[in-house]
């Protein structure tokens, strides 16, 4: 993969721009700690190839992989947005984000809510430059179960939170993802 070219990742990238789509983020599985240097590079690469902003992840909880991949990135003029699962709290992203302004946030505001945080906005609202894609559905919060349920049935603030980002002109996009258990 180190080796392959971007040649068909771009003719990929322009069939989406003719039909009107456009790619903002790309998700390789190529950034944990196990991986090569080269296979990260090409991670980046790729998404150069597709017109993608950032590349997302999981948040690794390793200081030392989010310093080099946020060296990485800055050499590639690529974002690294983290993504947390329900060990997100209001801090979980600062160390990354002070390591390289290449480092930034994939927050998903369900899973925020369904860890036990009691102001999701309030992340919004405070670290919005630095995020770079947010991931949209609905949980409840640990006193209501962390259920995952259809839009309006849980506990995120998925109306407001659309609301603030209009006010507020934020740039990140909101991605809707089904991960309730559909009927």
């Amino acid at each position: 993969r180190s080796r392959a070219s971007m040649d068909k990742l771009t003719q990929l990238a322009q069939m989406y721009k003719d039909a009107g789509v456009s790619i903002y983020a790309f998700k390789p599985n190529a950034f944990s700690n196990r991986n090569t240097d080269a296979e990260m590079e090409y991670g980046f690469k790729a998404a150069k190839a597709l017109g993608a902003t950032h590349v997302t992840l999981e948040h690794p909880g390793d200081d030392a992989q989010t310093l080099k991949l946020g060296t990485l990135a800055k050499k590639h003029k690529i974002y690294v947005a983290y993504h947390g699962h329900e060990q997100q709290t209001p801090t979980l992203w600062d160390t990354a984000l002070s390591q390289s302004k290449y480092n930034a946030m994939n927050i998903d505001l369900g899973h925020y809510v369904a860890a036990g945080n009691d102001e999701p906005l309030k992340i919004l609202k405070e670290k919005h430059d630095r995020i770079h894609s947010m991931h949209l559905k609905d949980r409840q919060t640990p006193e209501h179960g962390k259920g995952n349920l259809p839009w309006g049935e849980g506990d995120t603030p998925i109306i407001a939170a659309l609301h603030l980002m209009r006010e507020q002109k934020y740039k990140f996009p909101g991605t809707i993802e089904l991960e309730y258990a559909v009927p």
